[in-house]
């Protein structure tokens, strides 16, 4: 399943709602993190991660 919606549209978003939106939207796995984390950089098919300040989304990329 291709996810329905770019990274980009869940910027701007609460946390939880854009969880909610991405997983309901065709992406396998939502993987949220605090600004600055050290994280793999492998590329995951489906996986949309999502940068979190103060509960809301600031950045989105594939992978």
């Amino acid at each position: 399943m291709t996810p329905e919606h770019a990274p980009e549209t869940y910027v701007g978003l609460a946390e939880e709602e854009a969880e909610r939106l991405a997983r309901n939207g065709g992406w396998s796995v939502v993987r949220s993190l605090p600004p600055g984390s050290i994280i793999t950089m492998e590329y995951l098919e489906g996986r949309i991660n999502f940068e979190v300040e103060g509960g809301v989304v600031t950045r989105a990329w594939r992978g």
